[in-house]
């Protein structure tokens, strides 16, 4: 069984926007609601936790659910002070535990469905993998005083994507051990590298983005009216 938990609890401070970036629009459909819709149309998948903004589960009920098809296998929970909560708050929710879990950003609405199922399949071989892209431009290593210290080799070096997938027990593990250390990670695969537990790369798209700022709107607007990362 796989089930996916879509983490859309932040506030997204940095858009500058009068409401949460997860409900934007995009060509009249919330980010939120675009996000979902890729994962629900996936037949393998057979439960969406979505987790939402304290006091949001309601709207996104009534509002971010209306631009869904298959409502029956999704849930809403409410997130948690920081992403970590919000996916534990997630992985509490989970009814097929035996399965792989899939945790995606909720503002990465342009993830291809072969990406997806492309992740699922080398978590399923190897127990997780994470999408990531390799690096191209000159990293530079930068000094307090915003001058360069040195240039950092980016042969080894990827940005990490969403999802990442993992089986169920694996992840859990991972997430008990994370709050029993009190450590603070910025994502699923590093608690697992925690504790010592293999993450393999599966390459992704760069047209997946995570929007985080007015011109990835720009960008999402042309996305949107493309098939490129179908």
């Amino acid at each position: 069984m796989i089930s996916a938990i879509i983490t859309a609890g932040g506030k997204g401070l940095r858009m500058k926007s009068k409401i949460f970036k997860q409900y934007i629009k995009i060509k009249e459909v919330p980010i939120l609601s675009r996000t979902i819709r890729i994962f629900e149309s996936i037949d393998k998948i057979k439960e969406i936790i979505v987790v939402v903004p304290k006091g949001e589960v309601d709207f996104c009920r009534a509002e971010i659910l209306s631009y869904v098809d298959k409502k029956d296998k999704i849930k809403i929970a409410e997130g948690g002070v920081n992403r970590q909560d919000s996916v534990y708050n997630g992985l509490k929710r989970v009814e097929h535990k035996n399965g792989i879990i899939l945790i995606h950003d909720g503002v990465r609405p342009f993830v291809s469905v072969k990406d997806i199922k492309r992740c699922i399949k080398k978590a399923e071989e190897c127990g997780a993998a994470i999408l990531a892209v390799p690096i191209t431009d000159t990293l530079k290593m930068i000094g307090v005083d915003s001058f360069i210290e040195k240039t950092v080799k980016r042969d080894t070096i990827q940005m990490a994507q969403t999802p990442q997938a993992f089986k169920y027990s694996l992840i859990l593990s991972a997430y008990e051990k994370f709050y029993k250390d009190g450590a603070l990670d910025t994502d699923d695969a590093s608690k697992l590298e925690r504790i010592g537990a293999k993450v393999a790369v599966v390459e992704g798209s760069r047209l997946n983005i995570k929007i985080t700022c007015l011109a990835d709107i720009k960008l999402a607007e042309f996305l949107a009216d493309t098939d490129f990362y179908e």
